[in-house]
């Protein structure tokens, strides 16, 4: 965990950028002793990003499963998809 003031975002701002950009962590910044703001690199925040949304899609799944929606496994998809395009390849 990295802790920086205010002071040290506003008169070293390449440092803060360039330790965010190598440890592809958040940087918390403080105001007056107290926790203030979190920075971090355009890629760790969008890495993070990625995986609340890979979370978000798990909990969905996991609930399907639950609530006894049809599922398929890979052999079911492989079948259903080439049958789908053969079809069409027909057509």
């Amino acid at each position: 965990m990295h802790i920086k003031s205010s002071t040290a975002l506003r008169c070293d701002y390449n440092m803060i950028s360039k330790l965010a950009k190598e440890t592809a962590e958040p940087i918390y910044i403080t105001k007056n002793g107290e926790g203030d703001l979190v920075v971090m690199s355009m890629e760790a925040f969008q890495l993070r990003e990625d995986m609340h949304r890979l979370k978000a899609r798990l909990a969905i799944a996991e609930q399907e499963i639950l609530d006894c929606v049809k599922t398929y496994s890979l052999d079911e998809m492989d079948s259903m998809l080439r049958d789908i395009i053969n079809k069409h390849v027909q057509s």
